[in-house]
């Protein structure tokens, strides 16, 4: 008897909040959900940019509800995490997309830069967590994820602050997995290497800065954005039942090599 092992993604009716889902990665797991019959709820802190997304959704009978938020603000964090669960009446999957980075040395380090990264990249995330998972608890049911980097395990040049606060997601993600997980709340990270999006072609579009990296890469290649969100997609089913409290490294084998 032939039989047919496959894994088809349905997020019909799930409500999800995507945080960064102006641009990039955020605007392709937000979209690719939706696609996927999933309730999206998108922030990030530029309202035009929100404004464009939702006409992006709307071009392809999608919908999308938009709530601006400056992540660097507790408060904001936690009135848009408020208000996204007073409109969907609950949320089912949480993605901490939203990231930011400064490069700039050690002894160059700029203290509001240090603190906009930290806050942004480890605090936001803790944050909407707390005003989230209460109303998952009560449905004994939901998932999270973070978008970490490989740089959680390993350091950049010039990337102290932006490796500290993945670092701190990675710790973060075990936590909260250790705490939620017997509530029914599965919580995972993954960790992208450099990721092609518009920014990402722009930043390392010149060979003679990305030859270097890529060649550090064992796979050969940059990231697509579609890699990440499938990822998302695959920790966000039941497909993933049973994985949690991971940081699932997508870096073709970067941090592979011992030396």
């Amino acid at each position: 008897m032939n039989s047919k092992n496959t894994v088809s993604f349905d997020f019909t009716g799930s409500g999800i909040l995507v945080t960064g889902a102006a641009k990039g990665i955020g605007r392709d797991i937000a979209l690719s959900f939706a696609r996927l019959g999933a309730v999206v709820a998108a922030t990030d802190r530029s309202a035009d940019e929100l404004d464009f997304l939702r006409k992006e959704f709307e071009a392809e009978g999608l919908r999308c509800q938009t709530f601006a938020a400056d992540l660097t603000k507790a408060e904001d964090c936690m009135s848009m995490a408020k208000a996204v669960l007073e409109a969907q009446g609950g949320l089912d999957i949480l993605i901490n997309n939203a990231g930011i980075s400064f490069p700039e040395s050690i002894i160059d380090l700029d203290v509001a830069h240090w603190d906009i990264t930290l806050a942004v990249n480890l605090r936001a995330p803790a944050l909407i967590t707390k005003v989230v998972a209460p109303a998952m608890i009560a449905k004994k049911k939901g998932v999270i994820v973070n978008i970490a980097s490989n740089a959680c395990v390993g350091a950049i040049l010039d990337h102290a602050a932006y490796c500290s606060s993945k670092f701190g997601l990675d710790g973060l993600t075990k936590v909260m997995a250790i705490e939620l997980g017997p509530k029914g709340i599965r919580v995972n990270a993954i960790g992208p290497t450099i990721v092609l999006t518009p920014m990402g072609t722009q930043v390392w579009g010149d060979p003679k800065k990305a030859d270097p990296v890529r060649a550090k890469i064992p796979m050969g290649r940059f990231l697509q954005p579609k890699e990440v969100t499938d990822l998302v997609m695959f920790l966000a089913s039941d497909a993933a039942a049973m994985i949690h409290g991971e940081t699932v490294l997508l870096d073709g084998g970067a941090n592979a090599a011992l030396y």
